[in-house]
């Protein structure tokens, strides 16, 4: 069980990984999310991003063009990718394994994964 001082440096933690999420959208695409939270257990990083969209892929999803929406976001995260592993290697020291990244159209949530070394479970192999 964690202690109470752990429990605080994790939440610590979680906000720190959201925050810098946030602005790393934001840095990208011009807008940031307006609610983002950190989930981090054995090995894995997970930031669940809402509202995310930008006016431009709104206006887009209203012409039913979710698909392409979907495609923009494809390339954003590709330009960001480095820039998110950063992020959390340097915020919980230690290295990603694998970074995984998706957009919701409809409703707008974007998931940013992680696995961190040694990986799931925490066990080395």
């Amino acid at each position: 069980m964690a202690t109470i001082g752990e429990r605080s440096r994790n939440r610590a933690l979680n906000r720190d990984i959201s925050r810098a999420m946030v602005a790393l959208f934001k840095e990208s695409t011009g807008r940031g999310p307006t609610r983002a939270r950190t989930y981090i257990e054995n090995g894995l990083v997970i930031t669940v991003l809402h509202d995310t969209m930008t006016k431009g892929e709104r206006t887009l999803m209203e012409d039913h063009k979710e698909d392409t929406v979907r495609d923009l976001r494809r390339i954003f995260q590709g330009t960001f990718r480095d820039k998110a592993i950063g992020i959390v290697q340097r915020l919980t020291g230690r290295k990603v394994l694998a970074f995984l990244s998706d957009h919701a159209v409809d409703p707008d949530y974007a998931i940013e994964a992680f696995v961190l070394e040694p990986g799931l479970g925490e066990e080395s192999d």
